[in-house]
């Protein structure tokens, strides 16, 4: 398929943790919003193959040309094709100092759904990104699975080895860590994965420190759950789909500071 390319300036407001593809090698899921506030989904980007300069990072302004639609048999909404080798780092990440505020400007731009909302909005308009804002966070499950990739990624890797591509092995985290949280709306218990990057990076870190896997996803537990969810955050879930079902994911979590209003009398 030919497609049409425009230069588009994005907002990065997701990364997630890369996971092998069959399709493109490996791939990170990257999403962000324009500067009319627009979702966009970024695929696909094999982000530890780009070159320095090009390696944007969550809340930093990049500049890439953006096909009208998604890759093959992507219909969803937001969905855009890249063009990988036009990306274009602008500045430096936008701080989160003075409570998050030049972050907030942007993030409190875009509508807050509850899950039930994106849910039926996903069949009639292909919706498949969007912000929640949890009523309350009961739990974040930690569930052990495979230490190690599929085997058809391996063989994948090893057939690149042998052709001369090599890149260093990503580690697999060998654990699902699932939200589990209310909205306004409803009175029932969401279970949401968690995919947020920075989770892969803290797992990996605190393996590093720990030397204890079970210890390092505890660790991430408590981070993701009693910090990010606490009551002196305001926190935001970045959510979307997986291809091609209406089930939804934590993408990304934005946490400022609760904002304390002041009292007139």
């Amino acid at each position: 398929m030919d497609y049409l390319y425009e230069p588009t300036r994005v907002f990065i407001l997701v990364k997630t943790y890369p996971h092998p593809s069959k399709k493109y090698q490996e791939v990170v899921c990257t999403a962000g919003v324009t500067e009319e506030n627009q979702w966009v989904r970024l695929y696909p980007i094999d982000y530890r193959v780009l070159p320095p300069e090009q390696r944007f990072e969550k809340y930093q302004w990049i500049e890439v040309k953006l096909s009208s639609s998604g890759a093959a048999n992507d219909k969803r909404k937001e969905s855009r094709r890249p063009d990988v080798n036009s990306i274009r780092v602008f500045g430096d990440t936008v701080p989160s100092d003075h409570g998050w505020e030049q972050r907030r400007q942007i993030v409190d731009k875009l509508p807050v759904h509850t899950l039930n909302e994106l849910e039926q909005l996903y069949e009639p308009y292909g919706v498949s990104l969007g912000v929640v804002r949890p009523s309350e966070v009961k739990d974040l499950k930690i569930e052990e699975t495979d230490e190690e990739w599929d085997a058809k990624y391996l063989e994948q890797l090893k057939q690149l080895h042998l052709f001369g591509e090599q890149r260093k092995h990503l580690r697999k985290i060998p654990y699902n860590f699932t939200y589990q949280f209310k909205c306004d709306d409803d009175s029932k218990w969401h279970q949401a994965r968690l995919l947020d990057w920075e989770m892969g990076v803290l797992w990996l870190k605190e393996v590093n420190r720990l030397k204890d896997e079970k210890k390092a996803a505890e660790s991430v537990k408590r981070k993701f759950l009693d910090e990010i969810c606490s009551p002196q955050k305001d926190t935001l879930f970045f959510m979307g789909t997986r291809l091609p079902f209406n089930s939804w994911m934590v993408l990304g979590v934005f946490w400022p500071p609760r904002r304390h209003q002041l009292r007139l009398f």
